[in-house]
């Protein structure tokens, strides 16, 4: 019954668990809510210690999704697939496979690129179901959603700054981004281009060179990042790094990020960094860019509004800071307060609104 439980708990409507044994896919979908549209969420592939491992990720990724799009006013519900494997292994049978499981939930859920996932994975899933998005196949799609999910980090980091320093100017400002994928080196282009002082971390030595050799700044351990003095640490890799071993050595009064699941405990860690005096971005407010940029894909928005409604993030983040300190709440229950309300508005809406033929009778 844990799987019941922790839907319970989480909220989730559904939960697929997915097999086909020629590809040799396993795999899990899980739907959080589709109160404001079909749930939209990203395929990740990753070698996952156990199934209960993987079954935790899914619910918390696609519960975050639904928060996310609430947030930041995207008509669509949370999803999230995890496929279970090494992702040196993947194969266009993997995800056709995996793509037919898509398409046979109708609609309900629509897939995106993730974590070890990107635009040929997604031609591939799109190959065997029209929903899906990031792929380069699509009329209009605009592929790596990086770009507009790094502009939007570098709002999120804007606002903080002017939560703590009483402007939003980054020239000058130290800023240690760590994890240098697609996204942490976008947030890494837009902060170079407007002034600020960088420091890279990541366990690929190779991108850290090229990293000094685009941008300048210096270079840390990957081990090191957390503790190194900055006026903000941007977590841009895996989730769970601000926990009770590296809250106490933090020596940066902001962490605003892009990685999912940057807290290890919400509750726990969200209250340890308040009475450290640390400002935190709720990480799937800041990082909602790549959401606002596969909705704007799915309804042909042009490329120039997406990035614009991607500045809205900088208003965003600042709301729920503002919020959290109003009410004496952490930043990431601010945020959940505020996804609920606008997912609860919606929801009565919904019961209430009588078609015109229906009414008829």
């Amino acid at each position: 019954m844990s799987v019941f439980s922790d839907m319970y708990e989480l909220g989730h409507e559904q939960v697929v668990f997915c097999r086909n044994e020629a590809s040799g896919l396993n795999a899990i979908i899980a739907i959080h809510d589709t109160t404001l549209g079909p749930a939209l969420g990203g395929c990740r592939l990753y070698d996952y210690p156990t199934v209960e491992d993987a079954l935790k990720d899914a619910l918390r990724l696609s519960r975050a999704m639904s928060y996310k799009a609430a947030v930041a006013g995207v008509d669509y519900g949370g999803g999230q697939a995890v496929i279970i494997g090494d992702p040196s292994a993947k194969n266009e049978t993997l995800f056709r496979a995996f793509g037919r499981h898509v398409d046979s939930l109708g609609g309900r859920y629509i897939t995106a690129e993730d974590m070890n996932t990107n635009v040929e994975d997604m031609n591939q899933i799109g190959r065997e179901t029209r929903f899906v998005t990031g792929s380069s196949v699509k009329p209009g799609g605009s592929s790596d959603p990086s770009p507009v999910t790094g502009w939007g980090i570098y709002q999120g980091i804007r606002a903080c700054l002017e939560v703590v320093y009483g402007t939003p100017e980054v020239k000058g400002r130290r800023v240690v981004i760590q994890g240098l994928g697609n996204v942490g080196w976008a947030v890494a282009l837009h902060l170079h281009q407007h002034g600020a002082n960088l420091v890279f971390a990541d366990i690929n030595r190779n991108r850290v060179r090229k990293a000094l050799e685009a941008f300048g700044g210096e270079a840390v351990e990957a081990e090191d990042w957390y503790t190194t003095q900055a006026d903000v640490l941007a977590p841009c890799a895996v989730g769970g790094v601000i926990n009770p071993t590296s809250i106490p050595l933090l020596r940066a009064p902001i962490v605003a990020g892009g990685a999912n699941n940057i807290l290890e405990d919400e509750d726990r860690d969200g209250e340890a960094l308040i009475k450290k005096g640390i400002t935190y971005a709720p990480d799937y407010v800041i990082n909602a860019g790549g959401l606002i940029s596969v909705a704007g894909e799915l309804r042909g928005t042009p490329r120039e509004k997406v990035m614009n409604d991607a500045m809205n993030i900088f208003d965003t983040v600042k709301r729920v800071l503002n919020k959290s300190a109003m009410e004496s709440i952490t930043p990431v229950d601010a945020a959940n307060r505020l996804a609920r309300e606008r997912m609860e508005t919606l929801a009565a809406i919904h019961r209430t609104y009588i078609a015109p033929n229906a009414a008829r009778g």
